[in-house]
């Protein structure tokens, strides 16, 4: 746990220099694209922050390779190298698209050829599902599979960024939770080392979020942009595809297991789909709407979750945070699930289920509810004269 820690905190220090950094050149060389009408920030701000975060991420992985403990993903470096090779890729795309707005068409062709990269030549391929031991009976499958997960995590992540500090911070807690889970997943399943390219990854990211939110804590200083958001879900999406093959696929047999250690079966499947929940259920609603009116789905507009949320009266900082909760509440309960499966506590799962459960009500009601903010407004706005009655 020790080298893990030191590498969350190594990613955000470099992370936050070299943010730093980038800021400045952006200033100075006015690297930074006009406002567009969907957008929330007033004042022209510089969107290369992505550029940071890869570089504290390939100094990251550059440190691991020179560190014993990390050895057991660097044995065969190709499947490390093909990752950064297609995370190398998916961040120039991402830059040409902050400073010029590329067609759409680009930047999907250029997702799909990364997560090609990834899941080909990095052998890096979802080959097993938790439901029954199923196994994904064609290499032909798998790729396909592997390339369309990947694809959706990155646009997925990529359509909330919106917001100061709404990506970093909802990634930060995401990859959080993921990371101890990957952790205890390893521990319980007696591996004979605890360190792992997933758990790796999900460190890296912890850290390098960690190390960009101040930069981009509202009031904003910089902006991770297309180039950060991609890369974060590429990662993310790699990191739990890599965790799924740890399992046996004949350990994931309900014949053969009990519901305990078959709860810890499913969720390699359903905690990365929990831990970006929000994030793809503003992608298949942007998706779904965007194809209702005629247009591609990947035209932008300003009817994403956080506009939304705006909308209704909430503040940047407010919005941000309430997203932040939702993240939390949903990935804690499931990491909760697995914990208490593991550890025999009274009901098993069950207290996950109920913190689950407050929690959701609480979120539910923190976004609902009319917004302290919007009664002031409210509060400010004169009053129509009523009219004088007549005489």
């Amino acid at each position: 746990m020790t080298q893990y820690l030191l590498t969350i905190l190594f990613t955000a220090a470099v992370t936050l220099a070299l943010s730093w950094v980038v800021w400045k050149l952006a200033l100075r060389f006015k690297l930074y694209p006009g406002i567009r009408d969907r957008d929330v920030h007033k004042t022209p701000t510089p969107r290369l922050g992505g550029v940071a975060m890869f570089l504290g991420v390939v100094a990251a992985f550059a440190l691991s390779s020179r560190n014993p403990y990390f050895s057991i993903f660097w044995v065969d470096p190709a499947p490390v190298l093909w990752l950064l090779g297609a995370v190398l890729l998916i961040v120039l795309v991402g830059v040409a698209d902050d400073l010029w707005d590329l067609d759409w068409m680009i930047k999907l062709g250029a997702q799909f050829v990364a997560a090609g990269m990834i899941a080909w030549f990095g052998q890096l391929q979802i080959l097993s599902l938790p439901i029954g031991a199923l196994t994904v009976g064609s290499s032909w499958v798998s790729f396909l599979l592997t390339v369309f997960a990947l694809v959706v995590v990155m646009n997925a992540v990529n359509f909330i960024d919106g917001l100061n500090g709404l990506v970093a911070g909802v990634c930060l807690i995401a990859n959080g939770v993921f990371f101890a889970y990957s952790y205890l997943l390893v521990r319980d399943t007696g591996a004979s080392t605890y360190f792992n390219l997933a758990s790796f990854i999900a460190a890296v990211l912890v850290g390098a979020c960690l190390g960009f939110l101040p930069m981009n804590w509202t009031p904003a200083k910089l902006f991770m942009g297309d180039a950060g958001a991609l890369m974060l879900g590429l990662l993310m999406a790699s990191s739990a595809i890599a965790i799924t093959g740890q399992l046996d696929p004949a350990v994931l047999d309900p014949e053969k297991i009990g519901r305990s250690q078959l709860l810890g079966a499913f969720i390699p499947i359903l905690l990365p789909v929990v831990i970006v929940l929000l994030p793809l259920l503003d992608f298949g609603l942007a998706v779904a709407r965007r194809q209702w009116a005629g247009r591609s789905p990947f035209s932008p507009d300003r009817k994403h979750l956080h506009h939304r949320m705006l909308d209704m009266g909430h503040t940047d900082t407010s919005a941000v945070l309430i997203f932040y909760s939702w993240t939390a509440v949903v990935s804690l309960a499931f990491l909760l699930m697995y914990i208490g499966t593991q550890q025999s506590w009274p009901g098993d799962y069950l207290f996950g289920i109920l913190f689950g459960a407050v929690g959701v009500v609480a979120c539910a009601v923190l976004t609902v509810l009319p917004s302290p903010h919007r009664w002031r407004l409210a509060s400010r706005r004169p009053r129509p004269t009523p009219p004088e009655p007549h005489s």
